[in-house]
């Protein structure tokens, strides 16, 4: 077992990223079995007295599903449609299984300029730290109605992606650790579509040449992400000395082994302070 990971068995503050690919199925109906699972779970961990904020995609291929389109939309405002529908919908089959757990969520939905203000930014932390405080779930996504960063990757865009999004709000809450959870079992050594010789990379302590060179292109068809977001926020955690392990969201009982300090995905090891 790896040593450092034997510190992730008292950590305080958890924030989770969940990504479309967990959430749904291909045809981007929802993986009702996965969410109901994951808000157990996350449920669970709450009553151990760790404070859970959950970051999930997903309002955009939800939309897709429920709208009964063919594909994502390409243009900006269909896209924006879809998250509108979307998040609706994600929300209420949150809400609806959490409450079976004896949880009260929050829905948090955030923009570029919120975070750029400070007065704006001090009055999220404070929202977050209420709605712990009274043992509510916040979950966070984009406000992709509005936002239109993410979803046409503009070069100012904060965000771009619900990758670095979770990262930016685990630093915000000086969280204790980031699980991204996704359709791989870590960081490879290659990308493992290309070839055979790829391995999962246990633990990293610095993203290099190396490492970086070892991401691969966009992730799923319903998704926005990709590996290379993953090395985003990693990295922007680990400067701030916050662990980050990326494992696989199939089945989100992995977030115990990984709180267990178990060989679970891949960890990015924060700085030392």
């Amino acid at each position: 077992m790896d040593n450092h990971r034997e510190k992730f068995k008292n950590i305080k503050r958890l924030v989770v990223k969940v990504g479309t690919s967990t959430l749904t199925h291909k045809d981007g109906n929802l993986n009702l079995r996965c969410i109901e699972k994951l808000s157990m779970v996350l449920t669970d961990i709450m009553n151990r007295g760790i404070e859970v904020v959950l970051v999930s995609s997903g309002a955009i291929a939800v939309g897709v599903g429920t709208m009964h389109l063919k594909e994502r939309p390409k243009d900006t405002p269909g896209k924006q449609a879809a998250a509108a529908v979307g998040q609706c919908v994600l929300m209420n089959i949150y809400s609806k299984y959490f409450r079976e757990y004896g949880k009260t969520v929050a829905q948090i939905l955030l923009t570029k300029d919120i975070l750029e203000d400070e007065i704006r930014k001090r009055n999220v932390i404070n929202t977050f730290n209420s709605l712990n405080e009274h043992g509510v779930i916040p979950i966070v996504n984009e406000n992709d109605s509005v936002a239109t960063d993410e979803l046409e990757y503009g070069e100012k865009k904060l965000f771009g992606d619900n990758d670095t999004l979770s990262a930016i709000v685990a630093c915000l809450l000086e969280a204790d650790l980031l699980v991204i959870l996704s359709d791989v079992n870590g960081f490879y050594s290659e990308d493992p579509r290309k070839g055979n010789n790829c391995k999962i990379i246990d633990t990293i302590y610095d993203i290099d040449e190396r490492i970086a060179a070892c991401a691969g292109g966009k992730g799923t068809a319903l998704g926005t992400g990709g590996m290379i977001t993953k090395l985003v926020a990693a990295r922007l955690v680990m400067e701030r000395g916050i662990d980050m392990v990326l494992a696989n969201g199939n089945d989100p009982e992995h977030i115990y082994d990984i709180l267990d300090g178990e060989n679970i995905g891949t960890v990015f090891v924060g700085k030392t302070k």
